[in-house]
């Protein structure tokens, strides 16, 4: 067979479509979209909103994804209802508050639910606070690891 014969096969796999949804979109749902992008590569569509979206994302999130060297142009705090018209394969609430307020979604939306603390409520020092952050995103990272490891391709 000439190479010209030869046709690549297929490929069988498709970009997973998931929504992560937390209260204010401005540190848990925004840390799990930025490691969703990088981990994920071409496998996942990830966006991230809130129930009751802060309207800006928090200073020491941006920092937590600086010192990992995730890019984080694209973050904005935005709310869940930008999204309702929109099918994901998955919904990922990662608060409680979320999980309550959670609407359906058109398509399939396989819902998980990740019980995390809201690092935004730590007390203490700007190190003592960075460093529940920087736990949220280890947290988040071991998840959305497992979570990538259980789709098919």
């Amino acid at each position: 067979m000439s190479p010209a014969e030869i046709s690549p096969t297929p490929s069988r796999t498709r970009t997973a479509r998931v929504l992560v949804l937390c209260t204010g979109n401005s540190c848990r749902s925004i840390l799990a979209e930025a490691l969703f992008r990088d981990l994920g590569g071409g496998r996942i569509a990830v966006e991230s909103a809130g129930s009751r979206p802060e309207g800006t994302v928090d200073s020491r999130t941006i920092r937590v994804l600086d010192e990992a060297g995730l890019a984080h142009d694209w973050a904005r705090s935005k709310p869940m209802t930008e999204f309702l018209d929109r099918e994901f394969d998955h919904v990922i609430t990662v608060c409680d508050d979320a999980a309550e307020a959670c609407p359906l979604f058109p398509g399939p939306a396989n819902r998980t639910h990740w019980s995390i603390p809201d690092p935004a409520g730590a007390t203490g020092t700007d190190e003592e606070q960075l460093a529940v952050y920087r736990a949220t995103y280890a947290d988040l990272r071991g998840r959305i690891t497992a979570f990538l490891a259980t789709l098919q391709g």
